[in-house]
Parts: C-alpha cells; structure tokens; sequence
C-alpha cells in the first residue's frame, strides 16, 4: 500500500482530502503545519507528499526547502496544493522543485489523477534504464508521457547521406540534434599521425552528437555514414527544452551519459591493449550485436576499410586476420559479408 503525507493546515480540508485518499486505498498520514509535516516524513518515508502553501509555522516552501536538503526523502514526489493561482506562486513552487501543482478547489476525481500519475511516474523513473541511447528514449518517454520517437521525430525535416558522406566534423558547433532513423553511423578521431580511430557506432533508433549539446561544446569526433543513411533534424532550443523541463530528466540523463562514456572507455581501451586477433575479434562481436538483424542474426556487411578502423588496426594486417578465422572456421567470407560461425570461440579469445 502506497503511503501518502498530507500537510494541510485546514482541517475541514485536510480531513476531506485524507478521506478520498483512503478510499483509493493509499495509506495516509496528516499534518497540521509545515514543521510536524516535514517531521512526519523523516519518521515515516511516503511515497508521495501534497503540502498546502499558506500554513503557520512553516510554509509550504519551506517544507519543499527542508526536503529537498534531506538524502532520505529529497527524491520524494511532491505536490502543492493551495487557493493560490497567481502564475507567480505556481512559478515559484515548481522552480523549487515541486513536481505538480492542484488549486483548490478540486474535486476527488483530479486529486486521484494526479497522485496516480506522480506515483507510476516515480515508480518507473526509480527503474534501472537501459544503457546508452536506448535508455534515453525510455526515460523521454516515462517523463512527457509519450512516445518519444515518434513525438520527437515527427514533423521534422529528413537529411539524407550517402555513403561515406561527413555528417559533421571535429570541432564544429552542434546546431542540432540528429536522430537515425535508416542506415549507419560511425564516429572516429584522427591522431597525430593521421590514423582514424572509430569512437562511437549508432544505428537506426539512435540519438547522435547528444553529448555536445549537452556540455554547450563543440564536436570532439567526426561523423560519417557508413551507408546511405537518413536523420530526422531536431534543432537545438526544442532539445534543450525538453531536457531542461525536469528535474529527474537531468539526472537520469547524466548516469546514462556515465554508462556511454564507461562502454567507450572499454573500446578504446580495447584498442590500445589487445593483440590483433583481440582486436577483430572485439570488433565482429560488437558489430554483431550492434548490427545485425534477428533474420541473419550473425552476418555483418561491412567494407574492410571501416572494420579496420573500428578494429583500431591497419586494413592490410585485418584482411590477413579475417583470413585466418576464415581458416580456422570461425568466419565465413562473402564478399563485404561475413557470417560468424563460431561465436563463443570468438568470446572466448577476448579472456
């Protein structure tokens, strides 16, 4: 049962309020001010808190301040209830971190809505997302309550790439963010010594050049399509909108960006410190599982060129590689395809 902390200095309402609350079977607790409320929750942990604004003792605000310093129940969500509908007060009480706003009056019907609504928003954003971009759909979606690839990507302009076609390049300033909605993308650096280093491999259903928007930076990699490839534009201000608009977008977003940098961290590396037969194979798993599709599960089209630099080596020294798995019966060899036959064998030389 979901437990929820009423702070109401009115008792009529405060009583009326608790009342539907139990009817729609949440457990509830009262308070008659802002000091008693704030110690209610420390003593007891609800799951959700709806606090009147005008209250002796301490207000409403305060009582949002005071959570807000406490780890124990900072994260807990949180809704103003008041007669105050001047858009100053709802400005106030949302910048301190409020998640909702209810005016009195209300009926039982909008006080259930929105407390469910808070509660299963909470309750998904408490869930370990998926790592990477996949991860920042989910949490787009829990949060604006759509669906976050059609609604961001709907109604926007489509810029199609051939292949090997610059998409952008190092040191460039994002005006946008793109979306991959058919084809492949790779991201890579070139060194002091004009080798390319692939970064970064997106594919249809990726977010790509995200991380720059963010920092307000400029591009630290180039990125190039790997195959004719089309990205939806969604330009810069309506990004930073709806990452800005929440709270619990940020900081989910920013342990997802942790997790990208943690998975490019292990590639490079990667790169640097496996032995050549390392290297491809490292780089044919992560193609297949990046990739492929669940018809040909194990089959990777890919020129030899880009394998070598995802690979981090020379095209002549992974065409010799590709040989001897070939030999070794690891790999089938058709042309740019190749199947991979011997998938555990190819794990079990990374260990």
């Amino acid at each position: 049962m979901k437990k929820i902390l009423l702070i109401e200095d009115n008792k009529e309402i405060r009583e009326n309020t608790a009342e539907i609350l139990e009817l729609a079977n949440y457990r509830v607790f009262t308070a008659e001010n802002g000091k008693i409320g704030v110690e209610v929750a420390l003593k007891e942990n609800p799951d959700l808190i709806i606090c009147d604004i005008m209250m002796p003792v301490l207000d409403g605000y305060g009582v949002l301040h005071l959570i807000n310093k406490n780890p124990q129940i900072q994260h807990t969500p949180f809704i103003f209830l008041s007669a105050k509908t001047e858009k100053g007060d709802i400005r106030k009480g949302m910048s301190l971190g409020a998640d909702d706003y209810i005016t009195k009056p209300f009926d039982g019907t909008e006080l259930l809505d929105a407390v469910e609504g808070r509660l299963k928003k909470a309750e998904l954003l408490r869930k370990d997302l998926a790592s990477g971009l996949t991860g920042l759909s989910e949490l787009m979606t829990v949060t604006s309550g759509k669906d976050v690839l059609t609604s961001f990507t709907e109604e926007r302009n489509i810029n199609k790439y051939k292949k090997k076609q610059v998409i952008y390049s190092e040191g460039n300033r994002p005006f946008q963010l793109f979306f991959i909605q058919k084809g492949k993308v790779k991201t890579y650096k070139i060194n002091e010594l004009a080798k390319e280093l692939t970064v970064g491999l997106y594919s249809e259903g990726d977010f790509l050049g995200y991380i720059a928007l963010m920092e307000g930076s400029s591009y630290r990699e180039s990125a190039v399509a790997m195959e004719d490839t089309e990205l939806a534009v969604i330009p810069r201000d309506d990004f930073n909108e709806l990452i800005n608009s929440s709270k619990e977008i940020s900081q989910k977003f920013i342990k997802l960006l942790a997790r990208n940098v943690s998975e490019k961290e292990e590639q490079l590396l990667g790169m640097a410190y496996n032995s050549l037969r390392k290297k491809v194979a490292d780089a044919l798993l992560a193609l297949q599982k990046k990739y492929t599709s669940s018809a040909n599960p194990n089959s990777i089209d890919i020129s030899r060129e880009n394998l070598a630099t995802i690979a981090g080596t020379a095209t002549e020294s992974l065409i010799r590689t590709l040989s001897d798995f070939r030999s070794e019966k690891l790999i089938e060899l058709n042309g740019s395809n190749i199947v991979i036959l011997q998938e555990k064998k190819l794990v079990n030389m990374l260990n």
